[in-house]
């Protein structure tokens, strides 16, 4: 079995269609049909079902075809990460994050996990949660940040920041840090929210907030993009509850209150796939849980 049959497969079968997939191959459509064949009898057992008006992959076929693909992406991972250290880079490491975790957290952490390992390519991508969880299931991502309680089983999580929430409020809003008494105050204010979808767990937490202060908030906008929120706050469109490290990174007429009486507090968390292999992502997991990782 070559790499090349392996390639030839996978184009066919997502393809499902011979014609197509010699075409998107660059060769005829009887030599990927004698090079499948072959493949075939290498392995013993059928992979397509093929008849006049359809091509179908068999139970064997789909089962190869899903381990073929991440398989296939493991390697062009490790090829690329040899030709990174044979450039003299040490490596590189692909990052999802939500934009809180941007504004302290990411930058502190490169910065000094750089300073000690050396040239590494960072590639950073800001998600929600959920596609970060996809990515990592998928092998497509090294590490996460996200604000989930759970994630799937192949996945690791640690805890790295925990902190308070903030009012925020239109730069010249009359209540303020000094006169702020409680959310009862703001009982009759319109509030502007993350998206419950964006994290349901953390919208909980700050519906809990109200339930705290014994309020039902008013809510007129929904978003996952807190560079919206705070536009619409600075606006005069509502009010809104972020975590603390957002008031940092923002050159807009607004202002923070901390909500220290609140119990709730959020949590930022590393997330990683227990089964990825990268050499840089096994140092940043150690730098992490010897510099970040929360203890209970």
């Amino acid at each position: 079995m070559e790499y090349r049959q392996i390639r030839y497969f996978l184009v066919t079968a997502e393809e499902l269609h011979f014609r197509k997939a010699a075409e998107k191959l660059f060769i005829t459509q009887p030599g990927l049909s004698r090079q499948i064949r072959q493949l075939e009898e290498e392995l013993d057992l059928s992979l397509f079902v093929r008849n006049n008006r359809s091509v179908q992959l068999t139970p064997a076929g789909e089962y190869l075809y899903s381990e073929f693909k991440s398989n296939i992406g493991e390697l062009h991972n490790l090829i690329e990460h040899a030709r990174l250290i044979d450039s003299g880079i040490k490596g590189k490491l692909r990052i999802g994050y939500i934009g809180s975790a941007m504004n302290r957290v990411i930058p502190e952490l490169l910065l000094q996990f750089r300073e000690e390992f050396g040239k590494i390519v960072f590639n950073l991508k800001e998600l929600d949660n959920q596609q970060q969880v996809n990515h990592l299931l998928s092998q497509s991502l090294d590490i996460g940040f996200v604000r989930l309680e759970r994630v799937p089983e192949s996945l690791r999580m640690v805890p790295v920041l925990e902190e308070p929430f903030c009012l925020v409020l239109p730069g010249d809003h009359p209540v303020n840090s000094d006169n702020f008494e409680g959310l009862q105050q703001l009982k009759d204010e319109a509030f502007i929210m993350f998206d419950a979808n964006y994290s349901p767990s953390y919208y909980n937490k700050v519906m809990l907030i109200f339930e705290e202060y014994g309020i039902s908030p008013i809510i007129s906008h929904e978003t996952i993009h807190a560079s919206s929120i705070f536009r619409l706050v600075e606006n005069k469109f509502g009010i809104s509850i972020v975590p603390r490290s957002l008031q940092y990174g923002y050159d807009l007429n607004i202002k923070f209150i901390e909500l220290n009486d609140s119990s709730q507090r959020t949590v930022l968390n590393a997330i990683w796939n227990k089964n990825r292999r990268n050499p840089v992502l096994e140092n940043l997991q150690n730098y992490i849980r010897e510099t970040l990782e929360i203890k209970s």
